[in-house]
């Protein structure tokens, strides 16, 4: 009864809070047992998903439903499509992407990544802003291959798309959802949207989202110390609508997060394998620093468009900040006295004073009625971030500091041609100029004195283009084919003690894919199937740990991939629906001058050289799963006054490796995780009552690693019952 009252305690306040309203998406509904049409913007046009030339998967309604029931983050859509996944050392605060085993495992705050995250149609460029949390979503895309001639930022790996609901001037209209789930788990939605007069409609939208926490750390005897969290967001969108030419749309918004940074646990890898040692614990811990987080957002953009008959003009301004973060903990996940003891005590913090990001695009599309059209367009991207490290002792006091200052400007001109040669062959060219400059300055060193220079300039500019076909083979039945190139600017790390600061040059790819999609059976099902294949040559590398705490960036010679991606979803029969995706991605590194300092206390599966390194020719890049497979099912039974409904969703994951070197100990085994949902829905769907479960098998794994100090690595999440209530207006 105890916990039952806090609960709702907890639920009550939160609600006070937060407008309970919500959202009814318009979407063209389909007749039963037949799938909708999919409307995607992968060519900065809605078209249907069968005719885009590119590998592009769409999650929404109900597939973010499950998924977000939780609370959990974004890293929840790692595996959710084909060849995507996304992980972080540093919990919800920092994710990193990852397309066709393409990435960036860098975890420095001026690192960037070749996967861009695009919310709202503004680029999230600082890994700390592609975490902002996912509510109120119109859809994810995930566009697969270089994106970089529509796309602007650093889309080499491909783009993850969000789209949230937009204001809607048809009336009064909201949702609320709130469910309550293991370890007072409590995740909250909800929005509104309210016409104003003819002309103007608002749309307010939230998110609050806590977990306690559950960890004991067995060190200080403190019980349930550790792994909560609180999160809050808003959103607040106006339009303004006074006619058909004129389009305006207004959107600020804001998150907050604290709670345990990443739990790092020493010495639970066994030696010579990649399993958990014997007694391991996933609700104890042992350490003897301060591990927490903060982090506070904020951003604001404002879209407008003209219609001017035969053309139609754009402009996209946004703002994005990062006012607050700081992320504290204890590395080497132990303690100096009791087990699991660890050769040396590493406690560090990551700050940010400052980031502040200003980008602008103006595009102009056509809208010819013949076969020729085109879109051309500028882009300008400007950003300063302020951000260090500090490193603190036993007893909790720091002991140095390097603070740091990145200025980035970028501009860009793109443009893109598409001509329909005939009613069954389209093909489209695409060409994009882009000039990055990066200036680098060391601000402030305490207690440590750098190696080489503190500061570093540098300048690139690249011509990218792409060039597709698509043929209709009949009306319901695609094939096409795209050879793209892509570019990511060069990078500068930050140096360290020992580390002076280290900078990579600009890396490119060459990208050439084909595929078919397909609806099948009068639109019962759909499927689609994609290969490629792709050369990066100086490819951008973080090396980290090996043997001490530091990072650097190298430049590898090449690295090829190529793949195979597939997905199918259909109608068994009108009230059973299955989805079933799957991929295959192959990497591979190929420059046999590249060797790294091994770690200490691991199994080496590679070459060591003269100069006792490991060589890393050869070898897969970090983080990259050969398979990722999904499995979906709904079956639903019809009722008088309802709806009986099942869900369940499978993911599943393939071996990766932690680190640019291949060790028994850091090689990431197989993972499945799946998901339960049993619910009822009534007055036509205005309802809904559901219990769910995630990670249902409890598969634990460990998801990540440190390699310089001892075994010690990080785990996924545990397995989560829950209940949820949605209703609507």
């Amino acid at each position: 009864m105890m916990k039952l009252s806090k609960m709702h305690k907890r639920l009550l306040a939160i609600g006070a809070t937060v407008p309970m309203a919500a959202l009814a998406q318009e979407a063209t509904q389909a007749p039963a047992g037949q799938l909708e049409v999919v409307t995607v913007t992968a060519q900065r046009r809605a078209e249907n998903i069968r005719e885009v030339p590119v590998s592009v998967s769409m999650i929404k309604d109900e597939k973010l439903d499950i998924l977000l029931s939780g609370g959990q983050d974004i890293r929840v859509l790692a595996g959710k499509t084909p060849s995507l996944n996304v992980e972080s050392s540093t919990g919800r605060v920092f994710p990193r992407f990852y397309i066709r085993g393409y990435g960036n495992a860098d975890f420095a705050v001026f690192a960037s990544q070749p996967v861009s995250l695009i919310y709202d149609d503004v680029v999230q460029e600082n890994p700390i802003l592609k975490g902002y949390p996912m509510f109120d979503l119109a859809n994810v895309e995930v566009l697969r291959g270089p994106q970089g001639t529509l796309f602007g930022r650093n889309t080499p790996a491909g783009v993850v798309k969000f789209e949230s609901a937009k204001p809607s001037l048809r009336g009064v209209e909201g949702f609320y959802n709130v469910s309550y789930a293991t370890d007072a788990t409590v995740n909250l939605e909800a929005a509104a949207n309210v016409p104003l007069s003819k002309e103007w409609a608002l749309r307010v939208s939230t998110l609050r989202q806590h977990r306690d926490d559950f960890v004991d750390n067995t060190y200080t005897g403190e019980k349930n110390a550790l792994e909560g969290y609180n999160e809050h967001a808003e959103r607040v969108q106006v339009l303004y609508q006074p006619n058909g030419v004129f389009n305006a749309l207004f959107n600020v918004h804001q998150r907050q997060t604290t709670g345990s940074s990443r739990l790092f646990r020493a010495n639970i890898i066994k030696k010579g394998s990649n399993t958990f040692v014997d007694g391991f614990d996933p609700d104890k811990i042992a350490i003897n620093a301060r591990e927490d987080q903060e982090l506070k957002t904020q951003g604001a953009n404002v879209r407008m468009s003209w219609d001017l008959g035969a053309h139609k003009l754009y402009s996209i301004t946004g703002y994005e900040t990062v006012a607050k973060y700081n992320s504290r903990g204890d590395i080497d996940g132990g303690n100096p006295t009791n087990a699991p003891a660890v050769p040396f005590q590493v406690a560090t913090g990551s700050f940010v004073p400052d980031i502040k990001q200003y980008s602008q695009e103006f595009r102009v599309e056509s809208k010819y009625t013949g076969p020729l059209n085109w879109q051309a367009g500028v882009y300008y991207f400007d950003e300063k971030a302020v951000a260090g490290q500090d490193n603190f002792n036993v007893a909790g006091d720091r002991t140095s500091r390097v603070k740091s200052q990145q200025k980035n400007e970028a501009y860009a001109l793109f443009g893109s041609v598409n001509y329909a040669v005939n009613d069954a062959f389209t093909v489209r060219g695409g060409l994009r100029y882009t000039d990055d400059k990066k200036d680098f300055d060391v601000l402030e060193t305490t207690g440590t004195v750098l190696v080489g220079p503190k500061s570093a300039n540098l300048a690139k500019d690249k011509f990218n283009w792409d060039l597709s076909g698509t043929y209709k083979l009949n009306k319901d039945v695609s094939v096409y084919a795209r050879y793209a190139t892509g570019f990511r600017a060069p990078s500068i790390a930050a140096p360290s003690t020992s580390v002076p600061i280290s900078v990579a040059d600009a890396e490119t790819i060459t990208s050439i894919e084909a595929g078919v999609k397909a609806d099948l059976w009068n639109r019962r099902a759909r499927a689609s199937l994609s290969v490629y294949d792709y050369d990066v040559k100086n490819q951008q590398l973080t090396v980290v740990g090996g043997n001490s705490n530091v990072t650097k960036l190298i430049n590898a010679a090449k690295t090829k991939g190529r793949g195979i991606e597939g997905e199918i979803e259909g109608f068994v029969t009108n009230d059973f629906k299955v989805s079933a995706s799957a991929s295959y991605n192959f990497t591979e590194i190929r420059d046999p001058s590249l060797s790294l300092n091994k770690c200490p206390s691991c199994t080496i599966l590679d070459p060591i050289n003269g100069a006792g390194r490991v060589v890393i020719d050869g070898n897969a890049l970090p983080q990259a799963p050969k398979w990722i497979i999904n499995l979906n099912a709904r079956y639903n039974y019809p009722l008088a006054d309802g709806n009986l409904f099942v869900l369940t969703d499978w993911s599943y994951r393939s071996k990766v490796n932690f680190f640019l070197y291949e060790a028994v100990e850091f090689t990431g085994a197989p993972l499945t995780e799946g998901g339960l949902r049993v619910g009822y829905n009534w007055a036509g769907g205005k309802y809904e009552v559901a219990a769910f479960a995630r990670n249902i098998a409890d598969q634990r794994r460990i998801t990540g690693a440190i390699d310089f100090n001892n075994l010690t690595g990080f785990i996924n999440e545990p397995r989560q019952f829950g209940v949820q209530f949605k209703g609507s207006f």
